[in-house]
């Protein structure tokens, strides 16, 4: 029988009811009984000092210093054992008795595993709906309460596994159901582990030899994207990057390159005034790319996008036309699948007709969009996304990859490599005794570049495509649900008609004092802070957080987005409570 997840270790002791607030409580009770080394009793500890300051009990709370003391005893004198856990004291110990120090595996080994005990009972914490998503201070406030600053003199480990504690206290719960602030939210097991042994492992991505695994699944994956982008047999090329911003600038770089190969030696004085291309509703990246890579931000031509916050193609080509006119080379049009604010999804076959016409590198900027390829439901909404010369995507949003993982996918093999490579002799050789191609880190900006592979890697291999597919349908029905709840509800207005395109749901809501004020400016005044309001007192409260802004002409309305695996219907349902319970009075 399939397991039933995270919580199924402790369903006996909780009669199966999964969504109990103490399930957490009776999890950690089978844990105490199934976990080696004392590490259940321990975790149930833990958890019990946060059930304490839940309830402002005090005198239950325990010292924050005593983790050590909560050890079992062993007495397996002083090498590593399979008992009881040691006991071990951690306020006359330091960093330096740790490996690799001569004796220090025992030590080493009790005090990493205190830090994954701290780890574990954030974990259980963070899915506990009963729990805070944000432990909120000012600035000054949380710089008062702690000592955060650097000393010449070590602090003992004891003093470290008590400022892990208090940093992990004071954290945006992100795994949490109830935090939708950003694009990226949830905490995916396998995805964790992944990271624990990619950070273990803690090589670099530059060359086969030093990162023989990770080279490897980085070329299978990457190829299996292509794949689904639609590129024959997956074709092209591609690399993880820190972060969409950087894939979309390696995009305009090879742009570039690929029209201008000389700008590589000679740079921006060889070549003419280059003009690239990009929705108004884009991502501020574009530009700073363009910013950072000489081309510059007036070079930048925005444009127009409907209501719906889709680019306008007939708009397109009237300033492609435009720029040409001027004596100005386009090289560049930026496409968006998934825009930040409304989740818009540019029309991609279009505008690829449109720089097959003149000529032009389309990109496709699917940082937040590009997921909905892996659901068969969905990824019409992605049409044409084929015909690009490159797409950015970022597993660490919709497909919850723990941050961070993007990737830059190119359809031209090679072109990465002659645009960016330098023959470094020191890391390149070519009289190596392997296949060189597998050397990638001449093809990247960058010299040392995080393993983000990993983790995808595993959670892929976890879930396999289905899962993946089955997830994301589930955000986007939870979109939807959140949809057809408030569009008709009194007090709610929608920032566009009709039903959005991805987990987006862009809306007002208005406080009754606001519903029947007849003066039009003075109501777009009042609503214009409403938002920000409740949003401040969600973060005192601590109870759930979403995001809010202003677009063009529009006063800040709430931009709800879902991409977090643990919400839920009641979550949706939680949080349209809480903005009404919290801005009843404005």
């Amino acid at each position: 029988m399939a397991s039933h997840g995270f919580w199924s270790l402790g369903a006996q002791s909780a009669g199966g009811d999964n969504s109990s607030p103490s399930t957490p409580r009776a999890w950690c009770q089978a844990a105490a009984q199934k976990f080696t080394g004392g590490i259940g009793s321990k975790l149930c500890a833990l958890l019990n000092v946060g059930e304490m300051e839940k309830t402002g009990d005090p005198s239950a709370a325990a010292d924050p210093k005593q983790g050590a003391s909560l050890a079992e005893t062993c007495s397996c004198s002083d090498k590593p054992c399979s008992c009881s856990r040691a006991a071990v004291g951690f306020s006359h110990l330091y960093s330096t008795d740790l490996l690799p120090a001569l004796d220090g595996d025992l030590k080493t080994l009790n005090f990493l595993q205190e830090v994954v005990d701290i780890l574990l009972a954030y974990i259980v914490e963070s899915f506990d709906r009963s729990t805070k998503v944000i432990d909120f201070h000012y600035p000054n406030e949380l710089l008062q309460r702690n000592n955060w600053e650097l000393s010449d003199e070590p602090e003992t480990l004891d003093d470290i596994l008590i400022s892990c504690r208090a940093t992990l206290k004071y954290a945006i719960k992100t795994a949490h159901p109830r935090y939708f602030n950003q694009l990226s939210t949830g905490l995916d097991m396998v995805g964790l582990a992944a990271d624990w042994l990619t950070s273990t492992a803690n090589t670099n991505m530059f060359t086969y030899e030093v990162a023989p695994v990770f080279v490897l699944l980085e070329y299978v994956t990457l190829k299996k994207m292509r794949e689904i982008i639609g590129w024959e047999n997956g074709r092209g090329d591609g690399i993880f990057s820190p972060g969409g911003a950087i894939s979309n600038m390696y995009a305009m770089l090879l742009a570039r390159y690929k029209m201008f190969p000389e700008v590589k030696e000679k740079g921006m004085s060889s070549v003419p005034k280059l003009v690239a291309f990009t929705s108004e509703h884009s991502h501020f990246s574009i530009k700073k790319g363009a910013a950072a890579l000489g081309i510059g931000t007036e070079s930048v031509i925005c444009i127009k996008a409907d209501e719906r916050g889709k680019m306008i193609p007939s708009d397109l080509e009237r300033r492609i036309v435009e720029a040409k006119q001027k004596g100005y080379v386009p090289f560049f049009v930026s496409a968006t699948a998934g825009t930040t604010v409304y989740g818009a999804f540019d029309p991609l076959i279009a505008i690829s007709d449109i720089c097959k016409k003149y000529g032009i590198w389309m990109h496709v900027d699917g940082a937040w969009g590009g997921s909905l390829l892996m659901s068969r439901k969905h990824r019409w909404k992605l049409n044409g996304v084929e015909r690009a010369n490159s797409m950015t995507w970022n597993p660490h949003k919709m497909m919850a990859v723990p941050l961070q993982c993007s990737a830059l996918l190119v359809r031209e093999e090679g072109l990465m490599q002659s645009c960016n490579q330098m023959h470094a002799c020191y890391l390149f050789q070519q009289d190596k005794h392997y296949d060189l191609s597998y050397d990638t880190g001449d093809k990247a900006l960058q010299c040392g570049r995080h393993v983000d592979i990993f983790k995808l890697w595993l959670m892929w291999r976890a879930k396999g495509t289905i899962g993946f597919e089955a997830q994301i349908d589930k955000c986007l029905e939870l979109s939807e649900y959140l949809y057809n709840k408030i569009k008709d509800r009194e007090g709610y207005e929608m920032v566009f008609d009709g039903k959005p395109q991805h987990t987006n749901v862009c809306f007002w809501y208005l406080p009754p004092g606001l519903r029947y004020v007849e003066d039009k400016v003075e109501k777009m005044k009042r609503l214009h802070k409403v938002a920000p309001t409740i949003k401040a007192r969600m973060m005192e409260y601590g109870t759930t957080m979403v995001s809010y802004q202003p677009q063009g002409d529009k006063v800040n309305f709430f931009r709800m987005v879902i991409s977090n695996p643990a919400a839920t219907f009641e979550d949706i349902d939680f949080l349209i409570e809480e903005i009404e319970r919290l801005g009843q009075d404005l």
